[in-house]
């Protein structure tokens, strides 16, 4: 075996004893391969709905879900496509009520719980209650082995990396490490941990393993 194989077969084995735990906690879960087998199994998870909302999820745009629903003419609101005729805050908006909402996850941990941190608060707000259905989409690179690694995955990796992709003047995305700053451009305001499934809304975790996103 290549280090490659070694490393898809860890990653198989926690993934499967995470989606076990989800499974206990009241989600929905599957495991595949890598990013084309995940766009393949999510398009069929959600071909009865017909809106669709994206948080500013690298991982959802990396397997191209975006304009693969709306190439079967689906409609998609992703504030990251505003204009002119739909402003950025009215798309979030949307998103909070469409039939599917499809984001990733900071972290994931190994014992069942789903972590997200965010700025604005749209993406915490809609993968938990107002979307009917939910779809969380994330590589084995997101599944830490327990909630305090999984927030400390956050701190220490995703969000540097992410204020970083976004061209954001805080401290982590100078020097890589987290001062829990208070700068005016800070993405990390509101923790959402996912314990159990939302009492009223159904959420499916796909776990990919690759590594996808921040």
């Amino acid at each position: 075996m290549t280090d490659s194989q070694y490393q898809a077969w860890l990653w198989e084995k926690l993934g499967h004893q995470t989606l076990e735990n989800l499974k206990k906690h009241g989600f929905a879960g599957h495991f595949v391969n890598n990013a084309d087998e995940a766009r393949d199994l999510i398009l069929e998870l959600v071909k009865d709905y017909e809106s669709f909302g994206f948080g500013g999820s690298a991982t959802a745009r990396a397997i191209d879900l975006p304009n693969a629903l709306g190439t079967q003419g689906k409609t998609v609101y992703d504030h990251w496509e505003s204009s002119a005729e739909e402003s950025d805050l009215s798309l979030r908006l949307k998103q909070g009520r469409c039939d599917c909402f499809i984001c990733s996850a900071n972290a994931i941990s190994a014992t069942g719980e789903i972590v997200n941190v965010d700025g604005v608060g749209n993406r915490t707000n809609a993968m938990t209650f107002g979307c009917p259905k939910v779809i969380i989409v994330a590589g084995m690179n997101k599944v830490a082995v327990d909630l305090d690694g999984a927030l400390r995955r956050i701190r220490e990796v995703a969000a540097p990396m992410r204020a970083k992709s976004l061209n954001m003047s805080t401290p982590c995305a100078e020097t890589g490490i987290c001062t829990d700053c208070n700068s005016a451009q800070r993405i990390c305001r509101i923790t959402a941990i996912l314990h159990r499934k939302p009492m009223m809304t159904d959420v499916t975790v796909v776990l990919v393993n690759q590594s996808l996103g921040f």
